[in-house]
């Protein structure tokens, strides 16, 4: 039997957590007029969780979960490593489709969702690094 690790005090393993608030930061972007591209792009440097276009603008979004806000919460959970490797994947996938970094519009957004999984606070911070 494999390992999985769980979230405190219920049979939910924590990926199926990360799924679930990855599933409701597409479904909350989507609403606010994103289009989905992709979601989960893993490259040799780390992952994105979704990439979406606003406009003509490509966002790539990472999204994370607390269930509460002690230690900051769930903003204050991407440390510099992470994000930096976040960077390392967008300029990765620009090139892989063909376009320049420089010259298309982009931008880092943090999706944080705090609370219940159930009935979550959503907080959509574009631009986060």
């Amino acid at each position: 039997m494999l390992w999985s690790k769980r979230a405190a005090t219920t049979g939910v393993t924590c990926t199926d957590i990360g799924k679930i608030t990855e599933q409701l930061a597409e479904q909350y972007l989507t609403k606010q007029g994103l289009n989905l591209i992709d979601k989960n792009y893993h490259c040799r440097q780390g992952e994105v969780d979704l990439i979406m276009l606003d406009g003509d603008t490509y966002v790539f979004i990472e999204v994370k979960y607390r269930k509460n806000k002690a230690f900051g919460g769930a903003i204050a959970a991407i440390p510099a490593s992470k994000q930096q490797k976040v960077k390392h994947c967008v300029t990765f996938y620009l090139h892989q489709v063909g376009l320049n970094e420089y010259n298309t519009p982009c931008r880092i957004d943090v999706v944080a969702l705090e609370g219940d999984i159930a009935n979550p606070q959503v907080t959509w911070l574009k631009n986060a690094f």
